[in-house]
């Protein structure tokens, strides 16, 4: 997606900003000159992580843009409010919110260990909250307030709660914040808004989870994200409360092509679905095809068949402990009446 400077001056605060989809975002509305406050914990080089907020903000300035680094966990209402205040002071005011910063752990609800829900919902939701808030009376002041938030799209179905519950919490609280603060900020017309993958997208924590050789065949690259937030972001603020898909976005500013966006062209047609979302869309007719058949495969299974008791003897077999001792991920196979992937 090409630049139009629509975010020239625009003073965007974004969390999670050091490493990922948060800095992706960052670098393309460098790129039109914008201001961006890398609001991150990340100060000192982590041992397996990449970046901090230091580098990010080389990297901003770099790209053509102004930055301005913050050392900030969103769970401390101080950090928060002490780096908005220094992005006023240096910037004269915030323009746009990405709330990005999230913790994520996939376990079920007797392998989630309380101190791992309370950090997932304090940085997800609450930190989601928090920095929206403090950042309001700012937003109320511009021309062009955005609210975008990395979060998926409500829906009641169980599949989505049920095999990492305390994490859907966490990313549902982060929904709600749009749903709640859309209607509420009505009356300032401030964008707020969410945006989701259809896809993996290979990031730090991706690789961690589904290992280093998975993520960088099966999963598009963080630009796509970039490039959907940035078309999102330059719109004429208004009162939407959209759940955003990346894909669709792309669709609707013209690029259906998404082929540039796979890490690995060789398996562009093969890449992992992102929970929380169907697979649809303007995706590869092979792509859509695979998709199609594992959900008639996975609708199946959900009856009486043999399959559905083989899979619930594994799960009820399964502990955190085996799944980090193992690091892999197996597909299984599956031929006659029960046929599928």
């Amino acid at each position: 997606m090409q630049n139009t400077g629509k975010l020239a001056g625009k003073t965007l605060f974004i969390t999670g900003a050091s490493r990922g989809i948060g800095k992706e975002i960052a670098l393309k509305a460098a790129k039109d000159g914008a201001n961006v406050v890398v609001a991150a914990k990340t100060a000192e080089p982590h041992p397996k992580l990449p970046g901090t907020i230091y580098t990010a903000v080389k990297e901003i300035e770099q790209a053509g843009g102004k930055g301005l680094a913050c050392v900030v966990d969103v769970r401390d209402e101080n950090q928060v409010r002490a780096a908005v205040e220094e992005a006023v002071k240096k910037f004269g005011g915030i323009d746009i919110v990405v709330n990005n910063a999230s913790a994520i752990s996939l376990t079920p609800t007797e392998g989630t260990e309380m101190k791992r829900y309370d950090l997932m919902n304090n940085i997800n939701a609450r930190g989601t909250f928090l920095v929206s808030k403090l950042c309001l009376p700012y937003l109320k002041k511009s021309s062009h307030g955005h609210i975008l938030n990395l979060s998926p799209p409500l829906s009641m179905q169980p599949r989505w709660f049920a095999p990492n519950l305390a994490y859907t919490i966490a990313k549902y609280g982060m929904s709600m914040c749009v749903l709640g603060m859309h209607e509420e900020f009505r009356p300032y017309n401030i964008a707020v808004n969410a945006l989701w993958p259809r896809t993996v997208i290979q990031t730090a924590a991706v690789d961690m989870l589904l290992g280093k050789e998975t993520s960088a065949n099966y999963s598009r690259k963080p630009e796509i994200m970039a490039d959907a937030a940035y078309y999102i972001l330059t719109k004429e603020p208004k009162p939407t409360g959209n759940f955003f898909i990346d894909d669709e976005v792309l669709a609707e500013a013209g690029i259906t092509n998404l082929d540039q966006y796979a890490v690995n062209p060789k398996y562009k047609d093969q890449l992992i679905p992102d929970g929380y979302v169907d697979f649809k869309g303007p995706l590869s007719d092979t792509f859509k095809k695979t998709y199609r058949k594992k959900q008639e495969s996975s609708d199946s299974s959900l009856g009486d068949g043999k399959i559905d008791g083989v899979f619930k003897a594994i799960r009820n077999n399964l502990d955190p402990k085996i799944v980090e001792s193992t690091q892999a991920v197996y597909q299984f196979v599956v031929t006659g009446d029960e046929a599928g992937k």
